[in-house]
């Protein structure tokens, strides 16, 4: 119960993020947005880091190579990405491009990782996706008509988030979770940074002239809790539930981006919504239940669901 309470709980925060997202695109531009996503979370974290080594909490060797990896393609890259999405599709189109994340999880799970996903695990992804596509009414032809810069872009930042997942439980399992994230939200903030000065040096001035407390909430919202805060519970999944698991979490956004907008904008809770909401979470079930985890003659594990 208490990985499908961290699972919910997470699909809450993230589902408001595609709002945020939308706010501080427009001061900030695009990796001006992960630049301020990432510089927030991390000021959150950092502190807490500190106070931790401060108590001896310190790892004997840190493994830097790895840790840039996770924050390239868990924060820099595929937050570039989405936020480029963005500036062509709605947050709820977004939103639902997002969770091809298991589908891509697994694929390169099973090239990349040596990862043999069972037909009741694959059948429970593909059942995920068709919750998905209730919620939009069946209605496919927006996304279906997108350019490159949209559609394209998500897959690449779904994609980005498969790897990552199988990654991290590989080579960092186990691993203090708190330098992993800090890490990780530090190497982000600095692909933001760079992406910044390369394609929009005039972000930084567009961000120093903007007097709104709707985008100072949008930081706080997007940096602080959805950044900072909710990867802790991330990575808490992936360690405990596996990188599968983990990423169910995005079949769950689309339907916490909907309810943010019933609760903040008046939009109403259609049936789809919660048919939807039922087919995912079937989904989610039977992608995650486990049977013994045996391994194969040549030492690679296979996950049996």
């Amino acid at each position: 119960m208490k990985l499908y309470g961290a699972l919910i709980t997470l699909s809450l925060i993230w589902g408001l993020s595609f709002v945020f997202i939308e706010t501080l695109i427009g001061p900030a531009g695009v990796w001006g947005t992960v630049f301020l996503r990432c510089s927030a979370g991390a000021a959150i974290l950092i502190p807490l880091l500190i106070w931790k080594w401060q108590k001896g909490n310190r790892p004997a060797v840190i493994p830097w190579k790895s840790l840039f990896i996770v924050g390239l393609f868990n924060a820099g890259l595929p937050w570039g990405l989405i936020a480029l999405s963005q500036t062509v599709l709605t947050s709820n189109t977004t939103a639902v491009l997002n969770a091809l994340t298991p589908i891509m999880t697994g694929l390169i799970g099973s090239i990349a990782f040596s990862i043999l996903l069972n037909k009741r695990q694959w059948g429970g992804i593909v059942l995920g996706f068709i919750g998905i596509i209730v919620i939009t009414g069946f209605n496919m032809q927006e996304i279906l008509s997108e350019n490159f810069i949209g559609i394209g872009t998500m897959l690449l930042a779904t994609s980005c988030y498969g790897f990552v997942s199988h990654y991290t439980k590989k080579h960092l399992q186990g691993f203090n979770v708190l330098l992993l994230t800090t890490a990780g939200l530090l190497v982000g903030a600095a692909v933001g940074g760079l992406g910044m000065v390369v394609t929009d040096p005039f972000a930084f001035e567009r961000m120093m002239d903007a007097d709104d407390i709707q985008m100072f909430l949008s930081v706080i919202g997007l940096g602080c809790i959805g950044s900072g805060m909710a990867h802790l519970l991330y990575y808490y999944l992936i360690e405990n539930g596996g990188p599968e698991f983990a990423s169910m979490v995005t079949y769950l956004v689309p339907v916490t981006a909907l309810f943010w907008g019933h609760v903040l904008l008046g939009e109403p809770v259609t049936t789809n919504l919660i048919f939807g909401l039922m087919v995912i979470f079937a989904g989610v079930f039977l992608s995650t239940r486990r049977k013994k985890t045996k391994v194969n003659p040549v030492g690679e594990q296979v996950y049996r669901v």
